[in-house]
Order: structure tokens, then C-alpha cells, then sequence
């Protein structure tokens, strides 16, 4: 039995399609009540339980072989969340923990990286018999909710500027990561990067989602104004958009290439399988 958290996710949902896939037994954790017809058609056990709530996680956590804790993105509890979630794990005899970490969380000027960089160590020093954790990059499908926008106007707004680039993920290939992590011994202790195959600035991006459109597609400088907001989530969204404007988001694939058995699909494989 495997135990994902934030299961109501892309990240979470991706993993218990991999898992399932693999015939694994999954106990899908969600945080609000009501129907998840996309994981019940899964056959995952779909629980309730908040992750910050003061509870006793040895019901959920009860005959698990491993717990992926993905936490929800942008969420200001992660630094202090994680590891009292990691604790519950020790106190329950969890076997293995993989934690869903980034790619370079030592950015502490971006919020949500410093806050699992502040999980990571906490981690290092859980008492956990096995741990792993995964830090993927930027995920391809993260402008796939422009893409109509971008059809009807040829354009593709770009945040993050015309210059550098991002090593875009596929989140199939971060699930499958996910699994080998969760599945496989001889990994422990081990921090795995999971990067795509290419660096991609936004023309680039724009020059494939034209090909794959069939029109001419051309992306656009959008740069935030203003000074960087207080609240959590744009604050991070914001020194996100900043970070990756002068420095780019780049790793290597040769971690993922190495934990998939194969490459990692590349963003025209990743648009290729949209219904566009």
C-alpha cells in the first residue's frame, strides 16, 4: 500500500495513475470531502485528512510500504507541515518516505523553495529508516492553460522573459520517477533531480506550439510591474517569474534519463499528446 498526499492534484493524481498502473495499492489522501471520481475510477482508497490539521495520522498512514508526500503547491504550512508529517511516518513504522521537493531548493529567495529546503533538512534528520527525495523542474504543462488563448491569438505570454531557459518536465515522467523512488531499493538517502532533455526559452517554446497549431506562433516579453506582493502565493509566484527572467531554471536530465530507463519526453512530445 502506498500513501499520497495532496492525491487531488495534478502531482498526486499523476502518481496514483502511475502507481495504479504499476498494480500497486494506493490510499489517495485528500484534504476536502466529496466525490474524486478521478481517483475512485483509479481504484485508489480515496481518505480524507488535512495535512496541517492537529490529528493522529496512524489510520491513514496504518499498512503502508511507503508515503509520498507531495505537498500542495505554494501552501505557507510547508516548512513546519513536512516535517511533522515526516515524524508521523517514524511513529507509524512507514518502511520508506519519498518527499516532492524542486529543483534547486537552496533559492531561498523564492519562498517555496527555502520552505522545502527547510524540509529537506529536517528530513536528513527525521529518523526515518528509508528516505528519497525526487526535485523535478518546472512542469511542461504549466502554459497549457494559455494554449487556446495562444491559438486564437498567435501569441504566447511569457512572465519569465525571452532569454533564458527551463528544462520543462513532463509530469508523466515526474509520476514515474516518483514510483521508482517509491518502489525500488538501493535509493535511499539519495536526492534525484528530474529535469527535461532541453533548455527552452519562450520563442523556442512559442516556434513548437506553432508547429504543433499548424500557424505562426511568437512569444511575448509580459513583464510583472509593481513591487513583489506580500501574500504567500504571489510572493512566490512573483520571485519565481523574477528568478527564471535573469537567471533561467536549467538542470540536467541525465538523473531522470537514469531513474526512467529512457529519456524524458521533450516538450513536443508533451504537446503532441494535448487535444489541441
Amino acid at each position: 500500500m502506498i500513501v499520497v498526499t495532496a492525491a487531488g492534484g495534478p502531482t498526486g493524481t499523476a502518481a496514483v495513475r502511475e502507481l495504479r498502473s504499476r498494480g500497486e495499492q494506493v490510499r489517495a489522501v485528500v484534504s476536502r470531502r466529496g466525490p474524486r471520481p478521478e481517483l475512485t475510477a483509479l481504484g485508489a482508497e480515496v481518505v480524507v485528512a488535512e495535512l496541517t490539521a492537529p490529528m493522529s495520522w496512524s489510520s491513514v498512514l496504518a499498512g503502508a510500504d511507503a508515503l509520498y508526500l507531495v505537498w500542495p503547491a505554494f501552501d505557507p504550512d510547508e516548512a513546519e507541515g513536512a516535517p511533522a508529517l515526516f515524524a508521523e511516518a517514524r511513529r507509524a513504522g512507514v518502511p520508506r518516505v519519498v518527499y516532492h521537493s524542486v529543483l534547486r531548493p537552496q533559492l531561498r529567495a523564492l519562498p517555496h523553495h527555502a520552505a522545502k529546503d527547510r524540509a529537506e533538512e529536517a528530513l536528513d534528520t527525521s529518523g526515518l529508516r528509508s528516505w528519497r527525495v525526487l526535485r523535478p523542474c518546472t512542469y511542461a504543462g504549466t502554459d497549457d492553460d494559455q494554449l487556446a488563448a495562444v491559438r486564437a491569438s498567435g501569441v504566447l505570454r511569457s512572465p519569465w522573459g525571452l532569454r533564458t531557459g527551463q528544462s520543462l518536465v513532463d509530469l508523466r515522467d515526474v509520476a514515474e520517477a516518483a514510483a521508482v523512488l517509491l518502489l525500488e531499493d538501493g535509493l535511499d538517502g539519495g536526492t534525484f533531480e528530474a529535469a527535461g532533455p532541453e533548455a527552452l526559452t519562450a520563442p523556442r517554446m512559442a516556434e513548437l506550439i506553432g508547429e504543433r497549431l499548424g500557424r505562426e506562433v511568437v512569444a511575448d516579453d509580459v513583464v510583472p510591474g509593481g513591487e513583489v506582493p506580500t501574500s504567500y502565493v504571489a510572493r512566490c509566484r512573483r520571485t519565481t517569474y523574477d528568478h527564471h527572467r535573469a537567471h533561467g531554471f536549467v538542470g540536467s536530465p541525465r538523473v531522470l534519463t537514469s531513474l526512467l530507463g529512457r529519456p524524458p519526453r521533450g516538450y513536443a512530445e508533451h504537446l503532441a499528446d494535448l487535444d489541441l
